[in-house]
């Protein structure tokens, strides 16, 4: 049996003995969590999201809200702990008590006195708060409305747009979630050859407007068009000047959708488009050309651009402009396409015609989608959005709306916080670990929560400005 008593010996520096034990009292290592504390109450995150649930508990017996529930889990995501299991130790932090807008940060007014002394929610209470969508028992008391989470979700990122946007691009993706266990709705996708789920990301720019759970057994353009049908409109409330884009992989390619798009009005679509015989057809003159030119020159590759006009043999109902790249390199030719109802000629009030010509329209605009994929890395990677791992699938898209919004929170730390600083395009990731990451020793007494952080902190300027801005915001009424 260890003794947690026992002090801790390391190898002696010089002449003086390396001593450690665990008596430092209330400290923190993620400081920076009073910054995340000050972005939420600009744009009312917690306080919107907590309005979608119903608390049935007995409120005399409740310690801990259904916001400061949301609250510790989505700053903990954040932070990097994305397991439940990590607030068993969490619940103990002081300054993440603060931070969830605990009146006592050392927990010593809790109902039951046997759990005085930890302010914040294990992790059972956290999971309840996960499965009362599908439990139903006297402890499962904290149900979710779906329908006004994914509405909230679509609120707070389209309040993020400028509103005098003259042009919004919105960007489609589904990524493979991959599954480890009997999860509800789990099913084998060829295509990444495991068992997944298939959820459907649409952002514009860096702000996440859709996350929505889907099994793998589906088309990835599945409920596209039903949720267009409401982003637009969202979009249109808040930039009602602005041009709509939709750009999306061949993945998305289908008549319903681009048809869709072609009835509204100011919407438009780019989107991938997979090559069969008959495109390929119409690039060959264009691919030869490029193979006598690499072949002249002796180029590692040589590619150009040429537009022609398509139309399937049945599945599309009209011809649409489609623009074909004709690539050859040491490997052979790689043939592309895209599909769009963009004018080559540009806009009215353009200034940039040019800016719809073939080369530039594939090379500029459709490949600039690959911005939305490093945001979704940086959700997979950084905020483990990927984590499927209760057996639930309403569950698994609470996860899912949870991880999408501690993005949307990072992000407005780094608009709000960081514009014009090194940290300015920094992942979320980054931000984490350089900001947030701070040593910190928490004093709590009747007047006053006295935070010390770190005096050998590299990044105090930085930390100081950030928030000096975050302060200067106008707090959100939720």
């Amino acid at each position: 049996m260890i003794d947690a008593s026992q002090p801790l010996f390391f190898d002696d520096l010089g002449r003086r003995q390396v001593q450690a034990d665990f008596s430092g009292g209330t400290l923190s290592s993620d400081g920076g969590v009073l910054l995340l504390r000050q972005a939420d109450a600009a744009l009312g995150l917690t306080r919107s999201l907590a309005g979608c649930f119903v608390d049935g508990r007995q409120q005399i017996y409740v310690d801990h809200s259904v916001a400061q529930l949301l609250a510790q889990r989505i700053y903990g995501l954040a932070l990097g702990y994305e397991d439940l299991n990590d607030h068993e130790r969490l619940r103990l932090d002081p300054l993440l008590a603060t931070a969830c807008d605990k009146a006592d940060p050392l927990g010593l007014d809790r109902f039951n006195p046997a759990h005085r002394g930890v302010a914040l929610a294990g992790a059972s209470t956290l999971n309840r708060l996960e499965l009362s969508n599908n439990q139903h028992t006297r402890a499962h008391k904290l149900a979710h409305d779906p329908r006004q989470v994914e509405a909230c979700l679509l609120q707070l990122g389209v309040r993020c747009l400028p509103k005098r946007a003259a042009e919004i691009v919105v960007d489609l993706d589904a990524m493979g979630h991959r599954l480890h266990g009997l999860q509800e709705g789990r099913h084998f996708s060829g295509y990444y050859a495991d068992y997944c789920y298939l959820p459907l990301y649409v952002f514009v720019g860096d702000y996440p407007l859709w996350a929505q759970v889907r099994t793998s057994d589906k088309d990835g353009a599945d409920g596209v068009v039903a949720a267009l049908e409401q982003i637009i409109p969202a979009i249109r409330q808040r930039c009602p000047q602005a041009r709509i884009i939709v750009r999306g992989d061949s993945g998305f390619c289908r008549e319903k959708i681009m048809a869709w798009c072609e009835a509204q009005k100011d919407v438009y679509d780019c989107l991938g488009l997979a090559k069969n015989p008959v495109l390929v057809a119409h690039l060959t003159p264009a691919l030869d050309n490029a193979q006598i030119r690499r072949c002249l020159c002796g180029a590692a590759n040589v590619r150009s651009f040429m537009e022609f006009a398509y139309r399937t043999a049945s599945s599309w109902s009209r011809a649409r402009r489609v623009i074909g790249k004709a690539e050859v390199t040491a490997q052979g030719s790689n043939p592309r396409f895209i599909v769009t109802n963009l004018p080559a000629q540009g806009f009215k009030d353009d200034l940039d015609k040019t800016r719809f010509t073939p080369d530039r329209l594939y090379e500029e605009f459709y490949c600039g989608r690959g911005e939305m994929e490093n945001v979704l890395k940086q959700q997979t990677l950084d905020l483990q959005a990927d984590r499927m791992s209760t057996h639930y699938l309403a569950s698994n898209q609470l996860r899912l709306w949870l991880a999408a919004l501690a993005y949307l929170l990072l992000e407005r730390v780094r608009t709000w916080g960081l514009s014009g600083t090194e940290l300015a395009r920094a992942t979320v990731g980054s931000i984490r670990l350089k900001l947030l990451k701070v040593a910190a020793q928490v004093r709590v007494s009747v007047r006053r929560v006295y935070v010390q952080l770190s005096s050998a902190y590299p990044l105090q300027a930085l930390f100081r400005s950030c928030q000096q801005r975050l302060r200067a915001l106008v707090p959100a009424s939720g």
